[in-house]
């Protein structure tokens, strides 16, 4: 299932967006079976992390199988996500984040998957949003200067991406803590694109 492309203003200039970076801590990578266990949303506006609006919700999983084995990589337990709120109940608050902000994630297509899928899950009618990936961005960033095109995998993970921009190390598997490295991240490829020169949204697709 594809995003839905929103219609944005694509020549507005990036120091004028709204973006909400997001990230899902779930219980694996396909949405049709996996669920989600923790959403992390932090703004930006134009070339500012807006710190203040920062949020972290964790979601209790519907199934039986609770967080399985998943645990072992964000730390999750079934004890913690029992106490959470539902998905039915986190989801209207993520979407309501959104409206009006281009959708902000490292590999968004793992954002873009389990949204689309607890909306129709729910009932919810899919957002008409945009959507910036941070691995796009740096994989342009990583392709300059260089003589061959070629960019290994390896190179585009969250923490590999911060590294190379001289970004700090943090912990990862913790979804407010990825959206705000996520934010950053974003910040650095933008001035590392950009240059002394200003980019638009549709620079960033």
């Amino acid at each position: 299932m594809r995003w839905r492309r929103g219609s944005a203003d694509r020549d507005r200039p990036v120091t004028e967006l709204d973006l909400l970076a997001v990230d899902l801590e779930t219980t694996g990578l396909d949405p049709s079976r996996h669920e989600v266990l923790s959403v992390g949303m932090v703004p930006v506006h134009g070339l500012s992390i807006a710190l203040g609006g920062a949020r972290g919700y964790a979601v209790r999983p519907a199934g039986p199988g609770g967080v399985g084995e998943s645990a072992a990589v964000h730390g999750i337990t079934d004890d913690t996500a029992a106490g959470a709120r539902s998905l039915s109940e986190v989801l209207p608050v993520v979407l309501a984040a959104l409206e009006g902000r281009v959708l902000l994630a490292h590999h968004a297509r793992i954002e873009t998957g389990f949204l689309d899928a607890a909306c129709r899950g729910h009932g919810v009618a899919l957002p008409d949003l945009v959507v910036v990936d941070t691995v796009r961005l740096q994989r342009r960033v990583l392709r300059r200067g260089r003589s061959h095109a070629q960019v290994a995998d390896q190179e585009l993970g969250l923490a590999a991406a911060r590294r190379h921009l001289g970004l700090p190390r943090y912990r990862s598997h913790d979804a407010l803590t990825d959206a705000l490295a996520c934010a950053e991240l974003y910040l650095a490829q933008v001035a590392a694109l950009a240059g002394d020169g200003t980019m638009t949204l549709r620079q960033l697709q």
